[in-house]
């Protein structure tokens, strides 16, 4: 396996200790964007089809379509359970529901007769750009490492005495905490002093995580497009996107022997982080009619710049059985070594191209005749160019560039696909959707895509419609508990269901 990481990134040593990952990169922009019911319910393939607020997010050009204003709420509600594949075993999450608003906003458009500028267009608006409302839950056998060693490793590398670890700025809160429990300790093997984890000396250890997560990136942005001609249609946006995501997870290993002379029962090892922050991008794009019925549309959107600020608190609790003669369960949490550490940083997020094209049925004026369109975008995203940077001046400017070299090398560009429908009967519309958004890792052992089917329902009449959709997502991919560098990346692959109902109200004035 060609998964490799340096020492300093796998350990984080120093003040940037347990901070940013390369994980980072998916977990923080591997999503897919919601919109209004109507757009969700045609797998989002908005990029060409106009006349529709979630333009704004997508493609800005098709802002240029309206000639009337209109007014738009979006709330939906989300739910989720996956099933976690770790070392041959299967096991199941338990199911969350959370409630959110999707794309919500306004939009006022003029008119301009006798101009070559048929009609301008602009919109402000907010949208949920990520979900992280989540559940995952695997565990295993694992006969070939312990997370005990990536604690030993960094104390081994670190420099600093293990009398010391309690206040020194050069280890992170896990290795602080598993030298208070006497997880990991320093022993003589070969006449040597080596710094072990207890767990290495069995022959296997029982490993189980589980963690759950919730936030999302809710973005809010302003649109501008104008119809020329009603043949081009041109349009950009800015959008500030303003990110929490939340994540509280465990470690758990523990001696799957029963044996109680060891020195080994369990070691659990909890933490929540708390990732905020608040970004910048811009969006641009154009929609070209060759024809009545043919629409293509072609847009990018800019690397978002993200200030972020990440916030950990941490809890250790290890059972050592006969190594004292007193409590043999010993437990630390984050508070005993001070303050919460907050680290701040930044990242620039990948670029987004985007090609679509729609053919609509029937494209006449009277409204009230049976209508209806295709519509399909095809996105690409460069995930490897993802990069962190330093927030502040005095910041270990090589620890992001050892971060860097780590996302360049492990993930890549990928396509994302899209296509839906809509047939009109007089004031009422069906839709389906499709959506496939690809694998984002180099590696070609991890495997990894995201599937949304939808369908939907419509109702448009006197200026008011309702929109009412249900999106539901298959997603695959990978958890790695813990990096080490000389035993590879144990990973669990996960497959994740997550329910989406939407539904939208609006108005036109």
């Amino acid at each position: 396996m060609k998964y490799t990481v340096t020492i300093a990134v796998v350990l984080m040593i120093g003040h940037q200790a347990m901070s940013q990952l390369p994980e980072d990169v998916i977990r923080l922009n591997w999503n897919v964007p919601s919109g209004t019911a109507r757009s969700q319910a045609i797998g989002g393939a908005v990029g060409s089809l106009g006349g529709e607020i979630t333009n704004t997010f997508v493609n800005p050009a098709g802002l240029g379509f309206y000639k009337v204003s209109e007014i738009v709420l979006t709330p939906g509600l989300t739910l989720a359970k996956s099933k976690g594949d770790y070392l041959g075993m299967n096991s199941t999450s338990d199911n969350i529901s959370r409630f959110n608003f999707s794309t919500t906003g306004f939009v006022s458009a003029t008119n301009t007769p006798g101009s070559n500028w048929v009609s301008k267009a602009f919109s402000i608006a907010v949208n949920r750009m990520a979900n992280f409302n989540n559940s995952v839950y695997y565990r295993g056998i694992n006969d070939a490492s312990s997370f005990s060693e990536v604690y030993a490793v960094e104390l081994s590398e670190s420099g600093v005495d293990i009398d010391d670890y309690r206040y020194s700025p050069y280890l992170s809160l896990g290795t602080k905490s598993a030298i208070h429990t006497y997880l990991i300790d320093v022993d003589t093997i070969a006449g040597i002093p080596q710094v072990v984890g207890r767990p290495e000396y069995l022959d296997a250890v029982d490993q189980e995580y589980s963690a759950t997560t919730r936030g999302g990136i809710s973005e809010i942005a302003i649109g501008y497009a104008g119809n020329l001609q009603d043949k081009f249609y041109v349009g950009g946006g800015i959008g500030v996107p303003i990110l929490r995501y939340e994540r509280r997870q465990t470690l758990k290993e523990s001696d799957p022997s029963g044996d109680l002379d060891n020195n080994f029962s369990y070691s659990r090892y909890e933490e929540k982080l708390t990732t905020t922050g608040v970004g910048l991008n811009a969006k641009l794009g154009i929609i070209f009619k060759p024809a009545p019925q043919t629409r293509i549309g072609v847009a990018f959107h800019t690397p978002t710049i993200y200030g972020l600020k990440d916030q950990l608190s941490t809890k250790m609790v290890t059972d050592v059985e006969q190594l004292f003669n007193n409590d043999p369960v010993d437990s630390v949490t984050s508070d005993y070594f001070g303050s919460s550490p907050v680290y701040k940083y930044d990242m620039t997020s990948p670029w987004r191209f985007l090609v679509s094209g729609s053919y609509v049925f029937n494209e006449v004026e009277d409204v009230t005749r049976q209508r209806g369109f295709i519509t399909a975008d095809v996105e690409y995203v460069t995930y490897g160019s993802t990069r962190f940077s330093a927030a502040e001046a005095g910041d270990d400017d090589g620890y992001f560039d050892d971060v860097n070299k780590v996302v360049k090398q492990d993930y890549k560009s990928a396509f994302n696909f899209r296509v839906g429908g809509e047939l009109k009967f007089n004031t009422l519309m069906t839709r389906l959707g499709f959506a496939y958004y690809g694998n984002p890792y180099e590696e070609s052992a991890f495997k990894a895509g995201r599937t949304n089917i939808s369908g939907g329902l419509g109702y448009r009449d006197r200026g008011i419609f309702i929109d009412l959709t249900y999106v539901h997502s298959i997603s695959r991919d990978i958890n790695i508990p813990y990096r080490l560098p000389d035993k590879g990346v144990p990973y669990a692959d996960i497959k994740s269901n997550i329910g989406q109902v939407l539904l939208t109200f609006g108005f036109k004035i």
